[in-house]
């Protein structure tokens, strides 16, 4: 049901396509060993998609759909035929389709769904080894997730510690095996090296850029490094993961997490409150999964700013545990209790609204900015993600309108997200570029420029209304300065500055790595 869901969802058109779906199209384009930000999994997803449904918003997200239905069955199976707790199993995918995290995941094409099912299956093959330490088949699969979902993201080299902990709680309590070790250690290294392999070899191609990168974002280098600790993020960090797993899934994760901590400390056999079904081994690898990764970021946001979904892997773990502790609270409740039961409808209730809400006038939509408490103003977040479509359609009618020769037009935005925006969303799909300065280094800046379009014309697109740019004259003869504001479904939605130019000189702006990454 939710695969039909999301694909119904996909098909409606209610949301173009979004700014990383379209770099990671772009990227598919022009194979890779790898890419400036992210390994090269999400690129060859796209490109098979593309292959079966053409350059469609349904062929750059099919692997989302699949990946999201991979997902489930992998929680699935792990939690009911190798845990063997089929209503735990049930409850956890509950919480999963209930979370925004999982219903985005879903639909959007991002690194995080891949990543996702391969920290599943690392997670339960790790389980599966540890019961059945002779047998082959769960290293292999635990092999194979840690290289292909170290394609998919660098975070998966993270699993690594995880197995780590796994096997120091089984051994506090006799439960591990010198051969269980050894094989778990090889197969991780191994797969993470293998991984990884193709990565390298296009980083020591590109002087380095995924790895500075990486460290810049990590607060290991350049201006994110400058204070060790601060305060400022923390606030904004712990409050992107209550609202990605909704308060009411967070505070049963949070529950469940206490539980198998105190459950930990105590004999094996012991139940712990809010976990009372799950035994010593599931509660270890439970614990192992969520507390490194969860607590480390935790930790790490008074040292930078920390992305709302580095820590989503943890989350693996955390959907269980808030299904376990539900389970458990519902069960002393006699499964009854008003406090516990509405909550996975309310889940459900909010993923259709969310997914029908752009069809119907609903009485709390507002468009752009809207007054609240007097002097501060409200942004409808929703805007930003629409009207490129919009925006592409107008584009190419200028470049077909307002210039003597529209075969001889580029264009190029301001940033990563709205030039890939502009490879999608303008008619023709021919790739834009990215006006380098006062910005991150992107994968664009890894392409060829613009330089040998000498006497050529170009429309430049920044996000927002903004004013002349006397900038451009160091590049062009002249240029005209429009404010646009684009439509969505007959509704006002994003706004964007367009510069026609005129005349290119075939100059280019040089591109430096100056705390650039």
């Amino acid at each position: 049901m939710t695969t039909v869901a999301r694909i119904a969802f996909i098909l409606s058109g209610q949301l173009d396509l979004v700014q990383d779906e379209a770099q990671y199209w772009d990227w598919s384009r022009t194979f890779q060993l790898s890419y400036f930000t992210k390994g090269p999994l999400i690129a060859w997803i796209i490109g098979a998609g593309t292959a079966v449904f053409g350059d469609t918003a349904l062929g750059v997200r099919i692997g989302a759909v699949l990946g999201a239905a991979a997902t489930q069955l992998v929680m699935y199976l792990g939690v009911a035929r190798l845990w063997g707790r089929p209503r735990l199993a049930l409850l956890s995918i509950v919480v999963l389709n209930c979370s925004l995290l999982a219903m985005a995941s879903g639909i959007l094409m991002t690194t995080d769904n891949p990543l996702l099912v391969c920290w599943l299956t690392a997670l339960f093959s790790l389980y599966w080894a540890s019961r059945e330490p002779d047998r082959w088949l769960p290293y292999i699969l635990l092999l194979l997730a840690m290289a292909v979902g170290t394609l998919a993201k660098y975070m998966m080299l993270a699993f690594v510690p995880v197995a780590l902990v796994f096997m120091w709680l089984l051994s506090r309590n006799g439960l591990t095996t010198g051969t269980f070790v050894r094989r778990v250690l090889g197969c991780c290294i191994l797969g993470g090296v293998l991984g990884m392999l193709p990565i390298m070899i296009w980083n020591v191609q590109n002087d380095f850029a995924g790895v500075r990168h990486v460290l810049h974002l990590g607060g290991m280098s350049g201006s994110r490094a400058e204070a060790f600790l601060r305060f400022d993020k923390f606030p904004e960090y712990i409050g992107s993961q209550i609202g990605l797993l909704m308060p009411w899934w967070f505070a049963f994760m949070m529950m469940g997490a206490a539980g198998v901590v105190t459950s930990l400390r105590d004999a094996p056999g012991k139940a712990a409150r809010n976990v009372e079904t799950l035994g010593y081994r599931q509660k270890a690898l439970l614990a192992a999964g969520f507390w490194p990764i969860w607590g480390f970021f935790i930790l790490w946001s008074f040292h930078t700013k920390i992305n709302p979904n580095w820590s989503a892997v943890s989350y693996a773990s955390g959907f269980i545990l808030a299904a376990a502790a539900w389970d458990a609270v519902w069960r002393r409740r006699g499964g009854r209790n008003w406090r516990v039961w509405p909550w996975p409808l309310v889940g459900l209730v909010l993923m259709t609204m969310l997914m029908v809400h752009d069809l119907f006038p609903l009485p709390w939509r507002y468009e752009g900015r809207v007054p609240f408490a007097g002097q501060v103003h409200i942004e409808n977040p929703i805007l930003h993600l629409k009207g490129w479509d919009d925006l592409g359609d107008t584009v190419d009618e200028m470049r077909r309108t307002r210039f003597d020769d529209p075969d001889k037009v580029f264009l190029f935005g301001e940033n990563y997200d709205v030039t890939s925006a502009l490879s999608w969303h303008v008619p023709g799909k021919e790739r834009a570029y990215c006006l380098p300065g006062g910005r991150r280094l992107n994968q664009y800046d890894l392409w060829p420029g613009p330089q040998a379009k000498a006497g050529w014309d170009a429309i430049f697109v920044r996000k927002k209304f903004k004013g002349p740019n006397d900038g451009l004259l160091k590049y062009f003869a002249r240029y005209e300065t429009i404010q646009y504001q684009s439509r969505h479904g007959g509704r006002p939605a994003r706004r964007f500055t367009i510069y026609l130019c005129y005349d290119y000189n075939g100059t280019w702006p040089a591109i430096t790595g100056s705390d650039g990454y």
